[in-house]
């Protein structure tokens, strides 16, 4: 019998713990082969990702795969990802959580078998627009791209008046 590893447990405990505590679990993905993400938002082979309660839909955190829908640019996406390609699962606002070395498995011809989801995947049409989940999955995407940049203080004097 093959040894459990627990790699997929510590990640469950830390999405919990994040969700409870109201902060933003992220998850950095080391992204090999056919994997099942947005490429385009993929910087020097990793990949990070909101994968909060509000940012995803139909989260699974499995022993063998992280398995969730959101929303990129308004297109709706169906991610997978293997749990051996997870670098790191942490809460945005603190930093607190866990980082492993990612694990790649070897497949040769002789080796005959490949992990397959058990659902066939497909892509998903555009749904509407006001959906929650296509306001939070962009900024998960955005988030990667570091800006610097301070925003702009609007011109002009404040609104706010004091009262007593």
């Amino acid at each position: 019998m093959k040894p459990v590893p627990i790699k997929p447990y510590l990640m469950r405990a830390i999405h919990e713990w994040c969700s409870d505590h109201g902060y933003t679990p992220y998850l950095v993905v080391s992204v090999r082969g056919k994997m099942q993400v947005p490429m385009e938002f993929v910087k020097n082979g990793e990949l990070t990702l909101n994968v909060s309660y509000n940012a995803t839909r139909n989260l699974q955190l499995t022993d063998d795969f992280v398995h969730f829908s959101a929303r990129f640019n308004g297109v709706s996406r169906e991610i997978v990802v293997p749990t051996g390609a997870v670098v790191s699962l942490f809460a945005r606002e603190t930093g607190e959580g866990m980082a492993w070395e990612p694990e790649f498995e070897e497949v040769t011809e002789t080796d005959g078998e490949r992990v397959t989801p058990l659902h066939p995947l497909a892509a998903v049409p555009v749904e509407a627009a006001t959906d929650e989940v296509s306001q939070e999955a962009p900024k998960a995407a955005d988030s990667t791209e570091g800006d610097d940049k301070p925003p702009v203080p609007p011109a002009g004097r404040g609104h706010l008046r004091v009262v007593k």
